[in-house]
């Protein structure tokens, strides 16, 4: 069974010497939900980002980025309930193993963020070995698709059909996962996270061309495009704010739900609750809009501080998470 492969690499890892992170501590925090597989783990120690961000580059090779087929994923915030301001966020994907990692580093702010344990080698079917565990410890607060930090700030990515990162002369590059990382860690609200990622350039070579949505627990939210080399920020003209696979900035507002299904589907919804959305409710949003690529659908609630994820379209069984 993978519990006694995961026993035999913990007493391998108890000897290996990795700056920063605790591998015996934190990979006994490894738990597989179920079988699809879902993992969750509480990652112990330091992993080094401030370090990254001085010299920046890619983090980790995406593997199978950029594979061709068509890209579904749906993100929104729902923000006209003070006491439950949400994001929600479908991921589509290939068929791979995922995780829930919990992250507290001592330079930065504690946050709960999904990985594709594909790009650490998992894959379904197969026990993690040796070689996918060590990855797993290296790599994933780098691998970072969506995610929440302690201060109610969630953050989300979504392919676009191309994005023109800022190459500013002096400035560090990031790798476009990172700059999630980089949100989730040093951010608190929407214009922090602006901030922040106006600091740095973006490198979308490892992976599609994405935008971000980002949201905070104020009630403010922004989707981040990058076009002509610069960085567009977009905010929230009301109560909630919707981000699929096709760029705003070249579309005007009143046209948008004309491209795309998906858009349109959780525009009205949002509109007609005036952007005020129970979990519940939120979550059957994400199942309306979701297809048959969705390989995970998260609630994040910014202002209780919970964590609501489904996978593989079983709408049937939610978990739930408390942030500590």
């Amino acid at each position: 069974m993978w519990w006694w492969a995961l026993a035999g690499a913990l007493v391998m890892l108890a000897a290996l010497v990795v700056e920063g992170p605790n591998p015996r501590r934190s990979l006994s925090t490894l738990r597989r939900l179920d079988d699809y597989p879902l993992y969750t783990m509480r990652y112990f120690g330091n992993y080094n980002f401030s370090a990254y961000l001085e010299k920046g580059e890619p983090a980790f090779q995406k593997a199978q980025a950029g594979a061709g087929g068509e890209y579904a994923c749906t993100c929104f915030a729902a923000l006209g309930d003070p006491g439950g301001r949400l994001v929600g966020r479908n991921f589509d994907w290939y068929d791979h193993p995922m995780m829930l990692l919990f992250t507290d580093p001592p330079d930065g702010y504690a946050s709960a963020a999904m990985v594709d344990l594909s790009y650490v080698g998992f894959k379904r079917g197969e026990e993690p070995a040796e070689e996918q565990l060590e990855a797993l410890l290296r790599a994933a607060p780098y691998l970072s698709f969506d995610g929440m930090n302690e201060h109610g700030l969630a953050v989300g990515m979504m392919a676009v059909p191309h994005a023109e990162a800022q190459l500013e002369t002096g400035f560090v590059t990031l790798d476009s996962l990172a700059v999630i990382r980089l949100v989730l860690d040093r951010a608190r609200t929407v214009e922090e996270a602006l901030s922040l990622m106006g600091q740095y350039n973006v490198d979308f070579g490892g992976g599609p061309p994405i935008h971000y949505l980002i949201a905070d627990a104020g009630g403010h939210s922004v989707v981040v495009e990058y076009l002509n080399n610069e960085m567009v920020a977009l905010r929230n003209e009301g109560s909630w704010q919707v981000a699929t696979n096709f760029l705003l900035e070249p579309v005007a507002p009143a046209a948008r739900r004309e491209n795309c299904p998906r858009y349109r589907a959780a525009d009205e919804v949002l509109q007609a609750a005036g952007g005020a959305l129970t979990t519940d409710e939120a979550m059957r949003l994400l199942e309306r809009v979701s297809g048959d690529g969705t390989l995970w659908s998260v609630v994040y609630d910014m202002s209780r501080g919970a964590v609501y994820l489904s996978v593989g379209r079983n709408y049937e069984r939610v978990y739930r998470f408390a942030m500590e």
